[in-house]
């Protein structure tokens, strides 16, 4: 009879902290009552101690200690029949509510997939204390209990069908899936948990993979915006200093000008003051003698005449010449030369120049070459090495012409040679900069191209240029073209020409082909980055008598 009072106290029995009925009750100075996990937890992660019921503040952390009393009072109010447990709360918004609940309902605390019903504690006693549900299957509270139920047979969803890839009940099994391979829902998660961690797995590295290139990325990125900003304090710095050259040479040459203006100008006006006092005196002169020979008076006439009549000694003409301290077409042509060289540089381009393991420097470059002698600026002599040549490839004028006869040349064995394919590499390493070359081909078949040093020089299409991503080349066969890269050919339409130009940009990525008659004409552009030093090549087939000699520019060509 004792206890009955006690079950209008439920609210006083529980903590305000987890909403729940007191586990390990402790009571604290201010009177109220908490678990005494949950006021450890909140005193953990807080600065001050103070009741999270009234706020009152504690100056130093009170030590906790379970109240026994109020510990058994809870106990013997769970044990009561006629009332709910009090370790149960009405149902929230994101809580899963009783099935069996009349009104307002408890929040479930299992589901049992026997019954497909989610139930509170007080309704669940008899699944613990019933020899009927004893063997039903509970878990924690679902409250989506329908979509484990077959809609068919509205019966649980116990096993999965490998072959169509589905959850079925018993009933499916038997009437649908017979003959199927089927398989219980627990075997069948491992499995695929297995597949899950192999995804997760492929997920990391996938991830780890693109946050390295981002790091990479953000680090190109920032040492791109160091680069250019070193360059443009650089830049402002040179033409900063040019600007005052400039206006220091305008000023002095407008000075000078100003000072040659002032002395020819005085220089002037003393001989133009001269030249009046003559006119003048001449005049006066003119004057007299008119008068003179105007007058009536014989023996005046006489007596004056020899006077009148003498001029005063007429020297040096006076003249005005001026005299310049420089050539003003000079001038105008150094300016007009100076424009030229400010227009050039403003259409340079900036480009990116870097290894794998080193940080990028952008630098600026000139434009792209136009015409033949800006190519041949970029001239770069090449030499055929002999270590690399197939036995079926002969070298002459000083192995700078490869001919394809088709009979065998007695070279000495090396790692460097080319075994299958008729090919033959230069010596030359190119990198880091601009390159340009000529060649003259000779025949019905030959490939121009570069590769890697790491070209394969041993066995099948990995070795031949232009059939792997390590080298890029052109061909010209009975007088048309294409290229390759990486086994992908592209059919050119152009006029022939048996000398072609080979451009490379290795900075830029570019790598072109020209064919070269009176004017260059653009057979095809590779664009793409460069990460080795690359080594121009030639190949040939056994079956066509070919040659490619590499033109030895003279210096007239530049």
């Amino acid at each position: 009879m004792a206890e009955a009072p006690l079950c209008g106290l439920q609210d006083e029995f529980t903590c305000s902290i987890c909403l729940d009925t007191l586990t390990d009750p402790v009571t604290i100075h201010c009177g109220h009552n908490f678990c005494l996990k949950c006021l450890t937890d909140c005193w953990d992660q807080s600065q001050e101690c103070s009741c999270p019921q009234c706020r009152e503040n504690f100056t130093t952390r009170p030590a906790l200690r379970r109240n026994n009393l109020l510990n058994e009072v809870i106990k013997k109010l769970k044990k009561t029949t006629f009332s709910p447990p009090l370790s149960q709360n009405y149902a929230g918004p994101e809580d899963v509510e009783c099935d069996v609940c009349t009104g307002k309902k408890f929040r479930a605390v299992k589901s049992c997939l026997t019954c497909m019903a989610s139930f509170c504690q007080t309704h669940l006693q008899p699944h613990y204390e019933g020899a009927a549900w004893k063997g039903h299957k509970l878990v924690d509270p679902d409250g989506n209990l329908k979509e484990k139920l077959c809609e068919k047979h509205q019966k649980s969803l116990e096993m999965f069908c490998r072959n169509d890839e589905t959850c079925i009940c018993l009933m499916c099994a038997v009437t649908e899936h017979d003959g199927h391979e089927k398989v219980e829902l627990k075997m069948e998660r491992e499995g695929k948990e297995k597949q899950l961690g192999a995804t997760l797995r492929d997920i990391k590295r996938r991830l780890e993979k693109r946050q390295k290139t981002l790091k990479e990325t953000r680090k190109v990125m920032y040492e791109m915006k160091r680069s250019m900003e070193r360059d443009m304090e650089e830049n402002q710095k040179s033409f900063t200093a040019l600007i005052r050259c400039i206006e220091e040479a305008h000023r002095k040459l407008t000075e000078r000008i100003k000072n040659q203006e002032k002395r020819e100008t005085e220089k002037a006006e003393g001989v133009m003051e001269q030249l009046e006092k003559e006119i003048e005196e001449l005049k006066r002169r003119e004057a007299e003698l008119k008068e003179l020979s105007e007058t009536k008076d014989h023996l005046h006439f006489l007596q004056t005449f020899s006077s009148r009549c003498v001029l005063p000694a007429d020297g040096d003409s006076l003249s005005f010449t001026v005299t310049v301290d420089f050539s003003s077409e000079d001038l105008r042509k150094e300016l007009s030369g100076l424009k030229k060289s400010l227009e050039k540089i403003s259409q340079w381009d900036i480009i990116r120049t870097s290894s794998a393991h080193e940080v990028p420097v952008f630098t600026l470059q000139p434009p792209e070459p136009q015409s033949r002698d800006d190519f041949l600026k970029y001239f770069c002599p090449l030499t055929l090495d002999i270590h690399t040549a197939h036995r079926d490839l002969r070298l002459s004028e000083r192995n700078k012409k490869v001919t394809c006869k088709g009979t065998k040349t007695e070279y000495p064995d090396h790692p460097d040679r080319f075994d299958y394919w008729v090919q033959v590499l230069c010596r030359e390493a190119l990198t880091g900069t601009r390159c340009y070359w000529e060649v003259e081909c000779s025949g019905r078949f030959m490939r121009i191209g570069v590769a890697y040093k790491g070209l394969s020089r041993k066995g099948g299409d990995e070795c031949c240029i232009g059939y792997n991503d390590k080298s890029w080349c052109l061909w010209c066969c009975d007088s048309q073209y294409s290229v390759c890269h990486n086994n992908q050919q592209t059919v050119i339409s152009a006029p022939y020409s048996p000398r072609i130009g080979v451009y490379l940009d290795w900075p830029a990525g570019s790598l072109s082909f020209y064919s070269v008659s009176h004017t260059m004409t653009l057979l095809h552009r590779f664009n793409t980055s460069f990460t080795e030093p690359l080594y121009p090549g030639f190949g040939f087939s056994v079956f066509f008598h070919s040659s490619v000699t590499i033109s030895q520019l003279t210096p007239r060509d530049h």
